[in-house]
């Protein structure tokens, strides 16, 4: 997420790194169902031990609950922050720690409460039913569909695109598109309990279905992020699995370094800090210079535009890096 939201110029940005413009999915679209994904995974790992272990079922669900207020409430105060530095035009009521905290509760309430085949079977209805859904809504096209439809209708120029004239706007955090983000944090879910219990053949063979499934789906239901369809959930949960099983080969078993480690263990302190940085340097007058100085006027001139835009994204990420070892080293972890 750092590397794709902070390059020098946005104007000068190689494809992948780079989301679809509307159907489509590229590298970028793999970051945020990742996340889910694996959040999904974290609840598997850490609260289905506890349930096992005849922990009060009433107490996991108010730390779930807790957290997700409070991961929410996190995504609303970067908000105001931005809408207050940046004299931005609106506050936009929702973001990525929303929709995070809102997939974080859904789930964990899912493990605690239900059954692993009920789980399936609410990923199923979900993904089914949202298909239903937009297809009811007559078009997936930008703003026309349903899921922007309602966006509009609830949030009207609070939407984090909406234009005045035509009442029409969408947010690609939104309301309807939730549900099937709910049902990415499910896949991980079930994947963390196969990981768990040792499973990693069923894990590899689901990741294979995974995407099979979701490029078949595509002859009727595109891929796309902005609307998170059910072809997108299945072919980005596919990779997620692929992934996972992939560094469970490498880093449990054959010790590969786990480079990862220290911004894992401070994954939102790492968002909300390198987003609140960018706020404040933004809001001071001191993003553009920095570019230009450090990157551009000496770059382009030798490897292209597209070279120094990349580079600063790469320093911006080496540094939060340096940060999240710094606190890791210490044992700072934040938690939310």
């Amino acid at each position: 997420m750092l590397l794709v939201n902070n390059p020098g110029d946005w104007s000068h940005v190689y494809a992948p790194l780079l989301h679809a413009q509307w159907h489509g999915c590229t590298p970028t679209d793999l970051i945020f169902p990742f996340f889910l994904f694996v959040v999904g995974v974290s609840i598997s790992l850490g609260i289905a031990p506890r349930i096992e272990g005849g922990a009060p079922r009433a107490a996991l669900q108010y730390g779930v609950l807790l957290r997700a207020v409070r991961i929410v409430g996190l995504g609303l105060l970067l908000h105001l922050l931005a809408w207050w530095l940046l004299d931005m035009d609106h506050f936009r009521p929702w973001g990525v720690l929303q929709r995070i905290g809102l997939c974080f509760a859904a789930a964990g309430l899912s493990a605690i409460y239900l059954k692993p085949r009920l789980q399936w079977l609410v990923l199923i209805a979900i993904l089914l039913g949202y298909w239903a859904l937009l297809a009811w809504g007559g078009t997936y096209a930008p703003y026309g569909n349903i899921a922007s439809r309602i966006d509009a209708a609830l949030l009207g120029p609070l939407a984090y695109q909406f234009d005045a004239a035509t009442g029409r706007g969408h947010d690609p955090e939104g309301l309807l598109s939730t549900l099937p983000a709910i049902a990415t944090t499910l896949l991980g879910l079930r994947a963390g309990d196969w990981l768990r219990h040792g499973r990693v053949r069923r894990l590899r063979n689901a990741g294979v279905i995974a995407l099979g499934a979701g490029a078949l789906w595509t002859l009727w239901l595109p891929l796309n992020k902005n609307l998170w369809t059910s072809s997108y959930v299945l072919w980005t949960g596919g990779w997620a699995m692929l992934a996972l099983a992939a560094c469970h080969f490498l880093i449990d078993l054959h010790r590969w370094p786990a480079l990862g480690r220290s911004f894992g263990v401070n994954a939102i302190a790492a968002y909300v800090g390198s987003a609140a940085m960018v706020y404040v340097f933004a809001a001071l007058g001191w993003w553009q210079p920095i570019y230009s100085k450090g990157f551009a006027d000496w770059m382009t001139p030798r490897f292209g535009p597209y070279a120094p835009s990349l580079a600063f994204a790469l320093a911006f990420v080496a540094f939060w890096w340096g940060v999240a070892r710094w606190m890791d080293k210490r044992g700072w972890h934040i938690k939310i």
